[in-house]
């Protein structure tokens, strides 16, 4: 069985990704590859220069954003070193649920049709192996939200409230769906116990432990 090039950590915002991201990459040789934005930089500074927030909900089309999203994982890949799996922060399945969330809310569909509509977009382009990880806060939606919100420190405002409760949703379909290799349930665990599921969810990819002495070799 061939070895996937990629592992992402995928989840909402507030889930934990980062942490585990900067665990990872301090602990093991996978290429800590970040996000698309770093990747393709020009097309989300344009965007960004602008009114943002107005652009992402209101004025891009779907096919736009989704192709935005693609381009860039296509060129975050492609930095990959040889012979080393890269570490994505957000990997393929997150994108797309990205894309369908805020199709959902700015087209008024619902979670199936968007996650549908998406998927259509995206097509064939299923990219090079990936091993995906899913942080949820909680399986369900609500408390999910709930959770995520709280550690946010200060009030989502506008249309973003809408559009996290609606990517939490996607994300338990995209779950229930079997689209990622693992979903690691953080509810009421600590980082410790969280880290030591992740890690055990992609060992495949971590150097072994050292051996203790007197340990046959």
């Amino acid at each position: 069985m061939r070895v996937p090039d990629f592992v992402s950590l995928n989840g909402p915002d507030n889930a934990g990704k980062t942490t585990h991201l900067r665990l990872l990459a301090a602990a093991s040789g996978l290429q800590l590859l970040g996000s698309v934005h770093e990747h393709d930089p020009e097309p989300w500074a344009r965007v960004a220069a602008g009114d943002y927030a107005r652009w992402w909900f209101e004025t891009s089309t779907t096919v736009e954003l989704t192709e935005m999203l693609l381009a860039g994982h296509t060129k975050r890949g492609a930095t990959r070193e040889p012979d080393r799996t890269g570490l994505l922060d957000r990997g393929l399945p997150m994108l797309l649920a990205v894309a369908a969330a805020t199709c959902a809310v700015k087209d008024g569909l619902t979670v199936r049709e968007a996650v549908a509509t998406v998927a259509g977009i995206a097509g064939s382009r299923s990219g090079p192996p990936e091993t995906s990880v899913l942080l949820l806060p909680s399986l369900d939606a609500e408390r999910s939200y709930a959770i995520t919100s709280a550690r946010e420190g200060r009030p989502w405002t506008g249309v973003y409230p809408v559009y996290q409760k609606t990517l939490h949703a996607v994300l338990l379909h995209q779950a229930d769906h079997g689209t990622y290799t693992a979903v690691v349930d953080c509810e009421n665990r600590s980082v410790d116990e969280v880290h030591a599921d992740v890690r055990h969810h992609i060992a495949a990819y971590l150097p072994a432990p050292p051996l203790k002495d007197g340990s046959p070799r």
